[in-house]
């Protein structure tokens, strides 16, 4: 089965290497500027239920599942549940989190689920290969809503909405992105505390305290009418934020009333002022690069805009130094 495996997994591989060559040869990139595709889309979601719901949804997140994970949480529930937000061209990035600070056997006895989290492509071949990866590695769930940045925040809302539906009884969960790379060691021991009273209605993370920009070229432009206040309630960077797993079903529940915003992380924060839920701030949160050092990434829990063969030697070199002081 091993042997089996590593030949499947050699052959996505090549493969990947093979369609991404073909495609920037052959094939424009694809750019997508509009907000949800719901018009277009008018299957009703199936196999999930959030009890009454007294209004009709403004925000229906009418998706269905082309790529899923539903036993995921079945065998044991999971302590911590990572939520990684990704694109289908970046299969480097994401086999170099399986292989370093996203894989699941990394903490003896404490169980960690990480999936990732993609929308459709418009390019088919692309989709193909996806489903080949997800065959192999069984940790990617897709919906059916066009895979762009202005779409940023329809994939933040299915990773809710899979938490609620298929692993509510996971301790606690984390959102980020394939280019961070996250400090385990300081998550799981240090903020999370595995041998303690697992909390609830807890948010954590960089928190921001700003308001909208209204510059038309800015790439967090935010027009009056979809905005219209000054400032945003407080909210965390959407590059990594913890959170209590009862609150993915709270946000979701709120997000089916609350007019969508394209910029995901101020998003999830309208959500919590809504739900009264104040995110706390962690400085061990880094929304930004950081230049590598042993001692400085041992005080970290995220850091910002990492490629996969700096995960790969961050990574090593962390785990063969444990032994080191600062």
């Amino acid at each position: 089965m091993a042997s089996k495996v590593s030949c499947l997994y050699v052959l996505t591989v090549v493969c990947w290497a093979s369609a991404l060559w073909y495609l920037s040869i052959t094939r424009p990139t694809s750019s997508y500027t509009g907000h949800r595709q719901l018009s277009s889309i008018s299957i009703a979601r199936k196999n999930v239920s959030f009890g009454n719901i007294r209004t009709r949804p403004i925000n229906p997140h009418s998706f269905d599942f082309l790529i899923n994970e539903p036993n995921k949480c079945e065998k044991s529930i999971p302590f911590l549940v990572i939520l990684i937000s990704t694109t289908h061209k970046e299969f480097d990035a994401r086999q170099a989190i399986r292989e370093t600070w996203g894989d699941e056997n990394n903490f003896k006895g404490i169980k960690i689920a990480t999936l990732f989290l993609l929308g459709k492509n418009a390019d088919p071949v692309l989709n193909q290969m996806v489903e080949q990866e997800s065959q192999i590695f069984h940790d990617i769930i897709v919906e059916d809503f066009i895979d762009s940045y202005h779409n940023l925040t329809l994939k933040t809302l299915m990773g809710m909405r899979w938490v609620a539906t298929f692993c509510s009884k996971a301790k606690y969960v984390m959102k980020t992105d394939s280019d961070i790379f996250v400090n385990m060691d300081n998550l799981i021991y240090k903020l999370l505390k595995p041998n303690t009273k697992p909390r609830r209605r807890y948010f954590t993370g960089y928190v921001i305290n700003g308001g909208p920009i209204r510059d038309v070229r800015s790439k967090w432009y935010m027009p009056r009418d979809l905005y219209p206040d000054s400032n945003y309630p407080p909210f965390c960077s959407g590059t990594g934020y913890i959170f209590s797993a009862d609150v993915a079903e709270l946000i979701y529940k709120t997000s089916l009333h609350t007019r969508l915003l394209h910029l995901e992380d101020v998003y999830v924060g309208l959500c919590l002022r809504k739900l009264g839920i104040h995110p706390f701030q962690n400085s061990g949160f880094n929304h930004w690069k950081m230049a590598y050092s042993l001692c400085r990434y041992r005080r970290v829990i995220t850091v910002h805009q990492i490629t996969p063969e700096e995960m790969h030697r961050i990574w090593n070199d962390m785990s063969s130094k444990k032994h080191l002081r600062c």
